[in-house]
């Protein structure tokens, strides 16, 4: 079972954000039990956005029209607004190395040449023409919505699919499985689509 969720969000403690005024709209059959699952949901949240240092690994695929790629990939995260993002080919050499802090970010490629912007989303659609929403992405794939305000749950409270406005373009995100190994659960394959652009990402590790 799937329920669609409009969600303002109170970024407070657990205990805070049950008690609060936080609003929470939603459309559920007659007779199901609204109150656990919003519990569910507030409770899983909470959880994911108290990691603030973590590492995923695993494996990424663009796929386009006239473009494929495949890569395995290391997201590093050390703080909040700082993050390390390495994609790795099949032969095991590094094809781009993104550093980003406050302010900055600096992408090496597989030449080693080094280039550096305020804007690193830009900056990989410039040199290598993917779209991919940074910002949000990170927050994607720990499972949680961004800065989407049309996304779906399922039945344990996670998420199972989101909609969000990105220049102007829709990206649609499906969530399709999570790993049970750890606390909190954590997703480990989703797929990001944008018109005829298709991401895979199948993360394999979680080191939290």
């Amino acid at each position: 079972m799937i329920e669609r969720y409009h969600v303002i969000f109170c970024f407070l403690p657990l205990t805070s954000l049950l008690l609060s005024a936080c609003s929470v709209i939603h459309d559920i059959p007659f007779g199901f039990a609204k109150s656990h699952i919003s519990l569910e949901w507030l409770t899983h949240q909470q959880l994911v956005l108290q990691l603030i240092r973590y590492q995923a690994r695993g494996a990424f695929a663009f796929l386009a029209n006239q473009q494929k790629i495949y890569v395995r990939f290391s997201w590093q995260q050390a703080s909040v607004d700082r993050y390390r993002l390495i994609l790795i080919n099949p032969l095991g050499n590094i094809e781009m190395e993104l550093n980003v802090q406050p302010g900055v970010a600096q992408l090496i490629n597989n030449q080693g040449k080094s280039y550096v912007s305020a804007d690193p989303e830009a900056m990989i659609q410039k040199l290598f023409g993917i779209p991919i929403p940074l910002n949000d992405l990170h927050q994607w794939m720990l499972g949680l919505p961004g800065n989407a305000t049309d996304f779906t749950l399922d039945s344990r409270g996670y998420l199972r699919t989101l909609n969000y406005i990105y220049n102007g373009q829709l990206w649609t995100v499906t969530y399709q499985g999570y790993h049970n190994n750890s606390i909190p659960e954590l997703p480990a394959n989703l797929e990001l689509r944008q018109g005829d652009n298709l991401i895979k990402l199948k993360i394999d590790i979680w080191s939290l």
